[in-house]
């Protein structure tokens, strides 16, 4: 059985695997190419009740879901004002979804993973692996090496993992989106706390959730068809955003350009492009193997990307306790995943360019949206996303 794990990748996958490994057996350590203190990028998310059920299989879910609030479902409005639908984001059988900032879920998962004794060592950025049959052997940016029974990729959707275990991998797609947030403080929204309102606006998209304090957490999706250089879209001033933002949002009903105001430049969170990766078609070879965004990155639509690689953590730990190797653990990984994941994947990828639709768009949204919610109320779809249990006792 495999006692050793390198861990790559210290977002939100990356110290969950860990724990989970620990759970079963495996000692993990997890190399983090953010040098110490630098925290997590990104706004907030949505985890999932499902998420919040894989966390308590590892008994990790209290101090995750601390310092977020309670978002059971989400109301969609046209860029009229007009409501399209309300969407339900949780199960009906478990704790609702929450919404939660990123930062504060990485630090949470962190501190949990290291009062557990896992290691996490930073400042390493993986340059290449080596499986040498017994064992696999990582190389960092710093020149120093690593050597463990597994390589476990949790490095996000740029994973370089992905490209140790196929060199042929399809790289990340750009979905059209450049992606950005904040924080504003004295703008009533007339929504009430633990609300979560997403607007189709006539330019971009735009949503925001009322933390219970009143502080309004919103995200904007701007349609930008070409490619941004990496870093480029980064490097653009907070300030300039908001111009931006403001005039993409001038002509549309609701608090967003009110939002924008209240927000203080600080708390502005800088823009990215969004990428996808909807299918991967090798997720593991010998010692070496991806989960999370490495391995399936939904657009943010989904809002189940840190779900799933919380699932994915804990489904691979129990794989690896139950099988007699890491070969038929990591089959019987992929097998028990893929299915759910892609699903999830191109369910997300339709909302992804319902976004960036045009004018034209815009209406067919405002008069075909509410039959879509109607029929996914009927469906059971909602339910199989938010609803899953992820256990460490029996295989689901």
């Amino acid at each position: 059985m495999s006692r050793t794990a390198l861990v790559i990748g210290g977002g939100i996958a990356g110290p969950a695997t860990a724990m989970a490994l620990r759970k079963a057996g495996i000692e993990a350590v997890v190399h983090e190419a953010r040098a110490e203190g630098d925290g997590d990028a990104g706004v907030f998310l949505t985890l999932g009740s499902n998420g919040i059920e894989a966390l308590k299989a590892i008994d990790a879910d209290r101090r995750a879901t601390a310092t977020g609030f309670a978002t059971p479902e989400l109301t969609l409005r046209g860029s009229k004002g007009k409501t399209l639908g309300v969407s339900k984001i949780s199960s009906a059988t478990a704790a609702p979804s929450m919404t939660i900032r990123r930062a504060d879920l990485y630090r949470a998962l962190h501190e949990e993973a290291v009062r557990r004794g896992v290691q996490v060592v930073h400042g390493k950025r993986l340059v290449s692996a080596e499986d040498t049959g017994d064992a696999v052997t990582a190389t960092f940016a710093d020149v120093t090496t690593a050597t463990g029974d597994l390589l476990i990729g949790c490095d996000g959707v740029h994973s370089t993992v992905r490209r140790a275990v196929d060199p042929g991998a399809p790289a990340p797609s750009y979905a059209g989106l450049i992606s950005l947030g904040g924080y504003a403080r004295g703008v009533d929204t007339g929504a009430e706390p633990g609300s979560y309102t997403m607007i189709f606006g006539r330019r971009a998209f735009f949503g925001y959730a009322v933390a219970p304090d009143g502080e309004v957490w919103w995200f904007a999706n701007v349609p930008r068809p070409a490619e941004p250089a990496r870093g480029e879209v980064e490097r653009i001033p907070a300030d300039e955003w908001r111009r931006t933002l403001a005039g993409a949002f001038a002509d549309d009903a609701g608090p967003a350009v009110r939002i924008l105001e209240a927000t203080a430049t600080a708390d502005i969170m800088p823009a990215s492009p969004v990428h996808l990766l909807k299918r991967l078609p090798a997720w593991h070879r010998g010692r070496m193997i991806v989960v999370g965004d490495a391995a399936h990155a939904p657009s943010p639509s989904s809002g189940q990307g840190a779900s799933l690689a919380i699932e994915d953590a804990v489904v691979l730990a129990r794989c690896l306790r139950d099988a007699p190797s890491h070969a038929e653990a990591f089959a019987d990984f992929v097998r028990r995943r893929r299915p759910r994941v892609e699903k999830i994947v191109k369910q997300a990828a339709r909302i992804n360019n319902s976004k960036a639709a045009g004018p034209v768009g815009r209406l067919f949204l405002d008069a075909f949206m509410p039959l879509f919610l109607r029929a996914a109320a009927r469906s059971s779809f909602t339910e199989e996303v938010y609803g899953h249990r992820t256990t460490w006792e029996v295989a689901a």
